[in-house]
């Protein structure tokens, strides 16, 4: 990477190094003028929306002249484009869509230069699932059948095409994709107008919990796609586990792991990124509490942005509280 933009190695170098701290983020302020920042977020009622509604309130208690004004998009790749056409500040992306964009992958055209990364904020866990007393044990067995993969623009999308392409289930045993939100996919399987979910969200995922408590559901493993998908895409991928309990579950199951970035357009100013992150990591309990159970933010794992570079101002941020 060059330019403006340093990498993680480079951030985590220099802190190590005594490198001298920027002016601190919390120093005056309340000074200057009113920060104003489109965030792109989700579909509403869904975790990055409301991670969205989260930060602006929290921020509006935190840093009184910076106002965030929470957008609701398609999700990951929509927010991605919104970027990079200057339209949204700030954006959430799944970590794999994010790295397409930034290396000119499809659905994206061309390289996205102008989007940078403030963090990585939590892990989204992939959720199959299907009717606990259908015929559908494994993720072989969907060949031929309706499956709701996502809304249209959303990085789950971008996920459920890979999984489904390292399954083998494409040609004469695709199955037959509806592009729909989390709400519609999951009344579409309790109707059973769809024979599969797939999900990624952060655990519990409040939605799905609740249809569990009336709807006996199977979480389908997904350890050996894990590994596939890590072994030809890279550590955007990583095994995780749906732990014993939630949702019901009697014993973990193995799935796949892809983190969540909150990202910046290139063009804001470095001091408004990092009154952003500092919010964020003020306030991380609140921001998550919505969004995934039990998760922390930590300084090593927010940095670990992958393709996407940090945006300047968040170089600063990291250098001044943790330098």
């Amino acid at each position: 990477m060059t330019g403006r933009t340093p990498s993680r190695r480079g951030v985590l170098r220099s802190a190590l190094l005594g490198a001298a701290p920027a002016v601190l983020v919390g120093c005056a302020r309340d000074q200057g003028p009113e920060r104003q920042l489109k965030f792109a977020t989700g579909a509403p009622g869904g975790p990055y929306n409301a991670f969205g509604k989260a930060l602006a309130a929290q921020a509006a208690h935190t840093v009184p002249r910076l106002r965030i004004t929470p957008v609701g998009t398609s999700a990951s790749v929509d927010n991605l484009r919104r970027l990079q056409a200057g339209s949204a500040d700030l954006g959430l992306a799944m970590a794999d869509a994010a790295d397409d964009a930034v290396r000119g992958r499809p659905p994206f055209p061309y390289p996205a230069a102008r989007v940078t990364a403030l963090a990585r904020v939590y892990v989204n866990y992939t959720h199959l699932v299907v009717p606990a007393d259908g015929p559908v044990r494994a993720l072989r067995d969907l060949a031929g059948r309706s499956v709701a993969t996502g809304a249209a623009g959303s990085g789950g999308q971008v996920l459920a095409g890979r999984l489904l392409d390292v399954a083998g289930l494409t040609g004469h045993r695709a199955v037959r994709q509806r592009m729909l939100g989390l709400a519609d996919s999951l009344t579409a399987l309790y109707e059973g107008k769809v024979d599969a979910v797939i999900w990624a969200g952060g655990v519990p995922t409040p939605a799905l919990a609740a249809l569990a408590r009336r709807f006996p559901l199977r979480f389908l493993p997904l350890e050996a796609e894990a590994e596939t998908l890590r072994n030809k895409y890279g550590p955007v991928y990583t095994a995780v586990t749906l732990p014993a309990g939630v949702y019901g579950l009697t014993a973990p199951v193995g799935t796949v792991g892809v983190g969540n970035h909150l990202l910046a357009r290139s063009g804001v100013p470095d001091r408004a990124a990092s009154e952003v992150l500092r919010v964020v990591f003020d306030r991380w309990r609140v921001l998550l509490e919505g969004v995934t159970a039990g998760a922390r933010l930590e300084p090593g794992f927010a940095v670990a942005t992958g393709d996407v570079p940090l945006h300047p101002g968040a170089v600063a941020y990291y250098r001044s509280v943790y330098g």
